[in-house]
C-alpha cells in the first residue's frame, strides 16, 4: 500500500498558515469522503432493499403454490399431479426463501451496518471536531486580541496576568483541540481505505455464500481472493492501530511542555533574545487607518524572505510581500497606547509600516532581524558573523521613542442610568420559554446589512440632494424634530436581524443575539457599518452619519421588547412587532454593539414610551417632566451619549468587530 498523507502534530501549537494550509487539503479530502459515503450508503440500502423484497416475494410465492388446491375449479379433474409438483416446488422456493433471509441478513450485517458505523463514528467525529477546533481557535483570537490591548502607560500587574492566563488556557484548548482533529483527520485517511473495502467484502461474500449453498457454482479461486482482500483489510488495521498508538503518544509528549509555552510574555523580566538572526516568522498586528484618526489591527502571520517582509493571513495559499527590507530603518515606537511596536521607515524617509509583537522577545528578535536584513547581510558568505557586528546597532534600535502626539483623555461624569426593564417594560420570565427554539425557529435567516449603503438614496440628477426613502420632505422632518419632547443620539453599529417566535421575554433577544454573534464568526463576517440612531418620544431613527439620510424608522409602539446583553453592556437589542393590511403579524429582533451601554439606550427608550403614554393626560406629562431634567429649550435631559466614548461623532465609518 502507498505511504498515508498525515498532519504533523508538531505543528499543532504553532498554528502557522502552511499548517492551515495543509489542513484545509485535509478537510478539503473528508468533505469529499462524506458525500461520496453518503451517496455508496443509498446505493447498497437500495440493494438491501431489493433483496428484502426478493425475501418477501419469495415467501408469498411459496404460500401462493401451495394454495392451489384451495382452489375450487369447476373443472378441477386431474389436479393431482399439478399440485404435487407444485408442493414441491413450493418446499423449493421455501429453501431459498432460507438462503435470500440469510442473504439479506448478511447484507445488513456486513455491507450496510459497516458504512454507517463508518459515516455516523469517524465522519462525524471528525466533523464535530472541527467545529470544537474552530471554536477553540476563535477563542483564541479573541483572548490574544484581549491581551494585545493592554495598555502600557498604565499597566495593571493585575490585569496583565489575568489576560495572560485567559490566553493561555485558550492557546491550551486550541491546542489540544487541534491535536485531537489532527489525529481524527490522519486517522481517516487509514479508515477511509477499509470503510470503502468492508462493505462490499461482506456483499460479495454474501452472494457468494449464497450461490454456494444453492449451486455450489463459485470455486475455490474466488475463495482465496476474498481471503487475500481480508488479509489485505487486516494489515491496513494493524497498521491504524500502531500509527493510533504512535500518534497517542505523541499527543501526550506534546501536551506535558512548559506552562510557558501557552503563556504570551512569559519572561518578560529576562527573556533569551537572539540579536544574530537573519531570518524570522510570527504572528504580528498590522496596524491599519481606517480615516483620518481612526485605526484599526489586524493579526497577520510574516516572515521574511530574502530581503523581503512577506505578509501570509491565515488561510491563503501563499504569502505577499508587503515591505522591501533593503537599507530601511526600523524603530520602537508608541501607538495608541499599545506595548510592543515597532515602525518600519523605507529609505527615502517615507513611514512604511507598524507591527505590534506579542511578547518583549518577540518584539526584540524582529527589530534586530529587520535591521539584520535592511544592511543586506544575508548576502555574505557568513550572514551570522556579519549579524554579530551589527549586535550593537540593534541594541539602540529597541530603545523605545516618545511619541509627539499624544492622546487626551476625557474622562466623562458617570450618570445614573434608571432600569426601566424590571419593573414596566421587560414582563416576567415565563417557564414556558426555555427552549430556544420557542423563542426562535431553526434555521432562521440572519440579515447582516439592515438597508442599502446611504449613499444610494442620493439623486445624482438633483445636485446630490437627499430623497427621504419614506416619502417626506426635509423640512417636514425639521419641524416633526423640533416639536419633539425627546431627542437622544447614540453611535450604533448593526450587527444582525433575524425573525422570531416570541416578545413575551427578554430572553429572545439575548438568543437573538447568541446567533447572529456565533453566524457572525462561523462566516468570518467582521465589518459593520456605523449609524446614529436617534431615539425620540415618538420613533427610533437610524440615521447615516454622512448624509444624514434616515436608512431605517421604528415607532415606538412596535418596539415590544428591549434590552442589554446581561455580560457585554455594548450589546442592545429590541424587538418589533408588527401587523400587516391583511391582519398577519412578524415579530424581528434587531441587534447593534454601541459605543456607550445599552442600558442608556435601553433609559431612552423607556422614557420615550413612558412619553407617548403621558402625553394622553397632561397631568402625568407635566409630572414626569418635573422629575426628568430638561435642556434649556424644554426637552427632555439624558444621559451623555456619542461623545462619551470617542468625544464627537464620526460618521459613516466601517468598522471591524
Amino acid at each position: 500500500m502507498p505511504a498515508v498523507d498525515k498532519l504533523l502534530l508538531e505543528e499543532a501549537l504553532q498554528d502557522s498558515p502552511q499548517t492551515r494550509s495543509l489542513l484545509s487539503v485535509f478537510e478539503e479530502d473528508a468533505g469529499t469522503l462524506t458525500e461520496y459515503t453518503n451517496q455508496l450508503l443509498q446505493a447498497m440500502q437500495r440493494v438491501y432493499g431489493a433483496q428484502n423484497e426478493m425475501c418477501l416475494a419469495t415467501q408469498q410465492l411459496s404460500k401462493q403454490l401451495l394454495a392451489y388446491e384451495k382452489q375450487h375449479f369447476a373443472l378441477g379433474k386431474g389436479d393431482e399431479e399439478v399440485i404435487s409438483t407444485l408442493h414441491y416446488f413450493s418446499k423449493v422456493v421455501d429453501e431459498l426463501n432460507i438462503l435470500h433471509s440469510e442473504l439479506a441478513k448478511q447484507l445488513a450485517d456486513t455491507m450496510v451496518l459497516p458504512i454507517i458505523q463508518f459515516r455516523e463514528k469517524d465522519l462525524t467525529e471528525v466533523s464535530t471536531l472541527k467545529d470544537l477546533f474552530g471554536l477553540a481557535s476563535n477563542e483564541h483570537d479573541v483572548s490574544m486580541a484581549k491581551y494585545s490591548r493592554l495598555p502600557k502607560r498604565k499597566e495593571n500587574e493585575k490585569l496583565k496576568a489575568e489576560v495572560a492566563k485567559e490566553v493561555a488556557n485558550a492557546r491550551r484548548k486550541q491546542h489540544l483541540s487541534s491535536l485531537q482533529y489532527y489525529c481524527a483527520l490522519n486517522a481517516l485517511q487509514y479508515r477511509k481505505r477499509v470503510a470503502m473495502m468492508e462493505p462490499m467484502l461482506g456483499y460479495t461474500r454474501g452472494q457468494i455464500n449464497f450461490f454456494k449453498k444453492g449451486a455450489e457454482m463459485f470455486s475455490k479461486r474466488m475463495d482465496s481472493f476474498l481471503s487475500s482482500v481480508s488479509d489485505m483489510v487486516q494489515s491496513i488495521q494493524g497498521e491504524l492501530d500502531a500509527e493510533a498508538e504512535k500518534m497517542r503518544i505523541s499527543q501526550q509528549d506534546l501536551i506535558a511542555v512548559n506552562e510557558s509555552v501557552y503563556t504570551p510574555d512569559s519572561d518578560v523580566t529576562s527573556p533569551a533574545i537572539n540579536r544574530n538572526l537573519i531570518q524570522k516568522a510570527g504572528y504580528l498586528n498590522l496596524r491599519n487607518k481606517t480615516g483620518l484618526v481612526t485605526t484599526t489591527w489586524e493579526r497577520l502571520y510574516f516572515f521574511t524572505q530574502g530581503g523581503n517582509l512577506m505578509c501570509q493571513p491565515r488561510g491563503a495559499v501563499a504569502g505577499g510581500l508587503i515591505q522591501d527590507l533593503d537599507n530601511c530603518s526600523v524603530m520602537a515606537v508608541d501607538c495608541e497606547d499599545r506595548r510592543y511596536c515597532f515602525q518600519i521607515t523605507t529609505p527615502t524617509g517615507k513611514v512604511g509600516i507598524t507591527l505590534q509583537a506579542e511578547s518583549k522577545k518577540e518584539y526584540e528578535e524582529w527589530i534586530c532581524a529587520i535591521n539584520n536584513i535592511s544592511r543586506q547581510i544575508y548576502l555574505s558568505d557568513d550572514p551570522e558573523a556579519a549579524a554579530i557586528k551589527l549586535n550593537q546597532t540593534a541594541l539602540q534600535a529597541v530603545t523605545p521613542i516618545t511619541s509627539l502626539g499624544k492622546k487626551h483623555e476625557v474622562q466623562n461624569p458617570s450618570q445614573t442610568v434608571k432600569n426601566m426593564e424590571n419593573d414596566k417594560i421587560i414582563p416576567s420570565e415565563l417557564a414556558g420559554f426555555q427552549d430556544s427554539t420557542q423563542l426562535i425557529a431553526p434555521g432562521t435567516p440572519i440579515q447582516f446589512d439592515i438597508v442599502l449603503p446611504a449613499m444610494e438614496f442620493l439623486d445624482q440628477n438633483r445636485g446630490g440632494r437627499r430623497a427621504n426613502p419614506f416619502g417626506e420632505s426635509e423640512d417636514s422632518i425639521k419641524d416633526e424634530e423640533e416639536d419633539l419632547l425627546l431627542q437622544q443620539m447614540f453611535v450604533v453599529r448593526f450587527l444582525g436581524s433575524m425573525a422570531v417566535q416570541s416578545d413575551k421575554t427578554s430572553k429572545v433577544i439575548y438568543e437573538a443575539m447568541r446567533q447572529v454573534l456565533a453566524a457572525r464568526a462561523i462566516h468570518n463576517i467582521f465589518r459593520m457599518t456605523e449609524s446614529h440612531l436617534m431615539v425620540t418620544s415618538k420613533n427610533l431613527r437610524l440615521i447615516d452619519p454622512q448624509t444624514q439620510v434616515t436608512r431605517a424608522s421604528f415607532d415606538l409602539t412596535t418596539v415590544t421588547q428591549f434590552a442589554a446583553h446581561q455580560e457585554n453592556r455594548r450589546l442592545i437589542g429590541f424587538v418589533i412587532h408588527l401587523s400587516d393590511t391583511l391582519g398577519e403579524e412578524s415579530m424581528s429582533a434587531y441587534v447593534f454593539e454601541s459605543n456607550t451601554e445599552g442600558e442608556k439606550i435601553c433609559y431612552a427608550i423607556s422614557l420615550g414610551k413612558e412619553m407617548i403614554e403621558a402625553q394622553k393626560d397632561p397631568e402625568a406629562l407635566a409630572q414626569l417632566m418635573k422629575s426628568v431634567p430638561l435642556t434649556n429649550d424644554g426637552k427632555f435631559m439624558l444621559l451623555n451619549d456619542m461623545s462619551e466614548e470617542d468625544g464627537t461623532m464620526h460618521g459613516g465609518e466601517e468598522s471591524e468587530a
